[in-house]
């Protein structure tokens, strides 16, 4: 892994340790270093300075928000009324969290937001009280019907 401006520059053993902890988060470094033919304290050392890196940002369990009782997914785009108040969308969004992701955008909107919700009607409260943040002129929203692909592996340019 070697610094460049940025970004780092990852050899094969960095892409086929990264590879390996996007399909299983909880990979041993001793599984991991017998999948790439390393000793485990040199999978290890690169595992650190991946993380140290900020290439890798931390590890999660992936929920299925349906078995959990949130119900309703949309996407809602920010139309504001200037640009005066984009960090404040951004901290509103940060604060709230039914919020998922939230993208700044090019087009009609300032910002994408993906929001996971109980109900319609918690979306629709949702709804009010993004339509009250600091220079928010409207809202678009997109519900989520059916999800077929989620959380895929980044693809790491070669």
């Amino acid at each position: 892994m070697t610094k460049h401006d940025n970004h780092y520059e990852l050899d094969q053993v960095d892409r086929k340790i990264l590879d390996i902890l996007q399909v299983d988060g909880r990979a041993s470094a001793s599984y991991i270093a017998e999948q790439i033919g390393m000793s485990v304290p040199s999978t290890s050392e690169r595992i650190k300075k991946l993380k140290d890196g900020g290439i890798i940002l931390g590890y999660q369990a992936v929920i299925d928000p349906h078995r959990v009782g949130l119900d309703v997914l949309a996407l809602i785009t920010i139309i504001s009324d200037s640009s005066d108040h984009y960090i404040d969308v951004v901290d509103e969004a940060n604060q709230t969290p039914e919020v998922v992701w939230c993208f700044s955008t090019t087009g009609r909107g300032s910002h994408l937001m993906m929001i996971e919700t109980e109900s319609s009607r918690s979306l629709e409260k949702l709804l009010r009280t993004i339509q009250q943040w600091p220079g928010v002129k409207r809202t678009e929203t997109q519900i989520i019907l059916s999800s077929y692909k989620r959380l895929a592996p980044v693809r790491i340019p070669k």
